[in-house]
């Protein structure tokens, strides 16, 4: 069937060779891993953008063909992500696909509730610090249930220092005028943004090293929220 369809192509004058170029224009095959130099050369609002591309590209059924197996290879010596992404557990958040990032481009830490602790933020010291990833960004989800777990005040072994991480975030949406419950999917959203911005103030709290490269420029720290209906990411500055 395969040489019926090309054969027919070539009849009406598009040879192979032409048709796979046209592939390549549509959707580019990504060949190399980033290089030291390219990391280096990179600025921390270019990341930011290329993050917010690469979301455009998912949600938008365009995303960049990779050769996966050669881009395994090329990584094997050294590793220079451009960011440092802090996301939440759940399963259904791919974080490379849905910033339409390969191998060798992101840090990912992944807790529930996107939460710091000292484990992470060491990860990031290490990732901006010593590898040289010119962003962080903190990024939760709407119907996250670690946040509904906060909001219940849910008590259950250790799934309880989980919830009272997140408690703060809880707490400082008191001004909600509606109901405070987890049924209340405009409640647990706002809950979850206030999770995002609380943990994005205590990596600048809680690092020395990361707030000097944030003070320096070197790096920025940046929030976003998934919406698990769409695939599309909102950024928080």
């Amino acid at each position: 069937m395969l040489l019926i369809a090309l054969t027919g192509c070539q009849s009406e004058g598009t040879s192979p060779n032409a048709m796979a170029e046209e592939i390549t224009k549509e959707k580019p095959l990504r060949e190399q891993v980033l290089t030291a130099e390219e990391q280096k050369a990179l600025t921390p609002d270019q990341v930011l953008e290329s993050l917010k591309k690469g979301n455009e590209n998912f949600s938008g059924d365009g995303l960049t063909l990779r050769d996966h197996s050669a881009m395994v290879r090329q990584a094997a010596s050294g590793q220079y992500p451009k960011a440092v992404i802090l996301s939440c557990l759940d399963s259904r958040i791919p974080v490379e696909d849905i910033f339409d990032k390969g191998i060798g481009d992101l840090f990912v830490a992944r807790v529930a509730g996107n939460l710091v602790n000292e484990d992470i933020l060491g990860s990031m010291e290490f990732g901006c610090k010593v590898a040289g990833a010119k962003l962080i960004l903190v990024m939760g989800h709407n119907e996250c249930g670690a946040v509904k777990a906060g909001i219940d005040n849910v008590q259950l072994g250790n799934i309880t220092s989980l919830v009272n991480k997140i408690r703060p975030a809880v707490d400082s949406s008191n001004n909600f005028s509606g109901d405070k419950g987890t049924k209340n999917k405009t409640y647990v959203d706002l809950v979850a943004q206030k999770n995002v911005l609380l943990n994005m103030s205590l990596i600048k709290s809680k690092s020395d090293i990361l707030r000097e490269m944030v003070e320096k420029g070197e790096i920025k720290i940046a929030g976003a929220f998934y919406d698990l209906n769409t695939g599309k990411v909102t950024f928080i500055d």
